[in-house]
């Protein structure tokens, strides 16, 4: 059984109530954090530790805390991004929503860390009830004195606020969210300044993932050395991965990062194997903005060793062979799903969720829905599928914020793995219009 650190109490009866909570243990990190260490020894463990960023960019967070500007008389502010906008990425909403204490405890020992005396919480504005649980936490945590003016007597203040979000994808991106949370338009801002420097209403600002944030309470309990001793090289700790797509269990799970993609997705700890009378064609292992991978490379990398659930792993060999460990939005395909139809999709999504700002991606993103839509419904040509190569080649890496690449990523991937999908899709137009027709290989599902 693997270790867990987030979910360890997160089925006990009552955990998302603070005496319930508090009888876990929980708490207690506070307590240490606050009357026994200094904010620099917590940096320190949040170092240690090696807990890098579970939103997606998978940084260091102990040395993003590190960069952190210090300027006298000027605020600093810790954000917990909550937006989880990502398609295929429900860990953090299930976190909130389940134990919505252990983010509060995690953003309390944060701001101490970081010298923040008003911390935010950024959530999704779609999910209001999820606010009203973090609202409702954060007032038992002040009526017990673990929030407001003098917490446990130390002389330490905190504010904590739940801010609903705009609802758009782009909001993900650490500069759209502070814009947006100063109620502007949620645009990504040109960097530098970076947020450690100028972030919320231009002071220094930290921004961090709710999972990255909720492991500080068991790291201050059990030391960052120990939580390094967890997981593998550089991927240390545990993992939130959201699970879902044709697999027997779909859901959350805590893994520890080494564990084997082949004995996550087939043991019954896990997902339980692909759904039965089916086989696995694809899978997109960190949300759908990271390159898909095909079955030949999914358990095992391009030199035949065991693929693992890690961020170096998954990334062997570049985009060529690899992919990335994301945000843990773990999608799997079987062979009844067919990947022009998926690709043509995600694209609808990142067109219509483009900030606009950066021509490549305003155009470039409406240009591949356009070509993948025509392919997809049979008036495709050969030309197009280069021209969808090119497209996300002048897309990636000429934009302001990450989400050109998060667009162009899924279509280059798809075309390199399922280049014969969309031929036949070019050239048995009547065939891919079909109803239920699904290409794989030699065979065409009917």
């Amino acid at each position: 059984m693997a270790r867990k650190i987030l979910t360890e109490h997160i089925n006990v009866p009552g955990i998302e109530t603070f005496d319930v909570y508090r009888k876990q243990g929980g708490y207690t990190a506070v307590e240490k954090a606050i009357k026994t260490m200094t904010p620099e020894e917590v940096v320190e463990e949040a170092k240690k530790s090696g807990v890098r960023g579970r939103g997606g960019a998978g940084f260091p967070m102990g040395m993003k805390w590190g960069f952190l500007a210090k300027p006298e008389g000027v605020p600093r502010y810790l954000v917990c991004n909550a937006d989880e906008s990502e398609p295929g990425t429900f860990k953090d909403h299930h976190l909130m929503k389940c134990i919505p204490h252990l983010l509060i405890e995690g953003m309390i020992i944060s701001s101490f860390a970081l010298g923040a005396n008003k911390s935010f919480i950024y959530v999704r504005g779609e999910l209001m009830y999820v606010i009203r649980i973090l609202e409702k936490a954060i007032a038992e945590a002040k009526a017990q004195g673990f929030l407001g003016k003098n917490i446990l007597g130390s002389g330490y203040d905190l504010e904590l606020v739940v801010q609903p979000g705009g609802g758009a994808y782009i909001c993900g991106e650490e500069t759209a969210l502070l814009e947006s949370l100063e109620g502007k338009r949620g645009n990504p801002r040109n960097k530098p300044p970076f947020p450690a420097v100028k972030g919320l209403y231009q002071s220094p600002t930290v921004v961090n993932n709710v999972e990255s944030i909720a492991n500080m309470s068991w790291i201050i309990n059990n030391g960052g050395d120990a939580y390094a001793a967890i997981g593998i090289g550089r991927s240390t700790g545990t993992k939130l991965i959201s699970a879902s797509g044709h697999i027997q269990k779909p859901g959350v799970y805590e893994i520890e990062l080494g564990v084997s993609v082949d004995e996550f997705l087939n043991s019954d700890e896990y997902c339980g194997g692909i759904r039965k009378g089916h086989y696995l064609k694809a899978l997109v292992a960190g949300g759908s903005s990271v390159p898909i991978l095909p079955a030949n490379l999914i358990t095992k990398t391009a030199a035949g060793e065991d693929r693992l659930m890690t961020y170096e792993s998954l990334s062997d060999g570049g985009f060529a062979t690899g992919t990335m460990l994301g945000s843990g939005g773990f999608i799997v395909f079987d062979e009844t799903a067919c990947i022009v139809r998926n690709t043509w999709n995600f694209s609808r999504f990142y067109h219509h969720e483009s900030c606009g700002q950066c021509s490549p991606c305003r155009e470039g993103t409406g240009w591949m829905e356009k070509v993948l839509h025509r392919i997809e419904h049979g008036h495709g040509s050969m030309h197009d599928i280069d021209l969808l190569v090119d497209i996300s080649k002048k897309i990636e890496g000429n934009t302001i914020c990450p989400l050109g690449d998060a667009a162009a990523w899924p279509v280059a991937s798809a075309i390199r793995h399922f280049r014969d999908e969309f031929v036949w899709h070019i050239t048995h137009p009547q065939e891919a219009t079909a109803p239920g027709a699904v290409y794989m290989g030699e065979m065409v599902l009917g």
